[in-house]
C-alpha cells in the first residue's frame, strides 16, 4: 500500500508542475494542440454559475490526489494550505503575464476545486474509521 501511496504523491507533484507550466506560459499550450493557436482555450463544460468549470475540474482533480496522498501524513494541513495559495497566486500571476488576464470566475473555480476535494477527502476520512 505504501508503494502505492508514493506513486500517487510522484504523480500530484508531476500535476502540479504541469499546472504551473500550463498556469504560467504567455498563451494556451491545450489551445495550441488542440486548435492550433495560443489564443483559443479549450472548454471541457460550460460554466458554472460564477465559476470556471475548466479550474474547477483541474483544481478538483489535483486537490483529491494531493490529499489523497498525504492523508495519513502530517503535512495533510500543509498541503490544503499549499493548494489554496497555489491557486490564489498562480490566478494573480495572470495580471503580469503577457497573453493572460486575471480573470474572477478562474480564481473562484481554483478555490471551489480545492475545497470541495478537501469535503470530500474528510468525509472519506470520517466514514473510514
Amino acid at each position: 500500500m505504501d508503494k502505492i501511496i508514493s506513486y500517487f504523491k510522484i504523480l500530484f507533484h508531476i500535476s502540479i508542475l504541469l499546472l504551473i507550466i500550463f498556469s504560467l506560459y504567455p498563451g494556451s499550450i491545450l489551445g495550441f494542440l488542440i486548435y492550433g493557436s495560443y489564443v483559443h482555450h479549450p472548454q471541457i463544460t460550460n460554466n458554472f454559475m460564477y465559476m470556471s468549470s475548466n479550474h474547477f475540474y483541474l483544481y478538483f482533480f489535483v486537490s483529491v490526489l494531493g490529499l489523497f496522498s498525504y492523508l495519513r501524513d502530517n503535512s495533510f494541513k500543509i498541503i490544503v494550505i499549499y493548494l489554496i495559495f497555489l491557486s490564489l497566486i498562480l490566478e494573480i500571476l495572470h495580471l503580469i503575464i503577457p497573453e493572460r488576464g486575471f480573470e474572477i470566475p478562474d480564481l473562484v473555480g481554483n478555490i471551489f476545486g480545492v475545497l470541495i476535494a478537501l469535503i470530500v477527502v474528510l468525509i472519506y476520512k470520517f466514514w473510514r474509521k
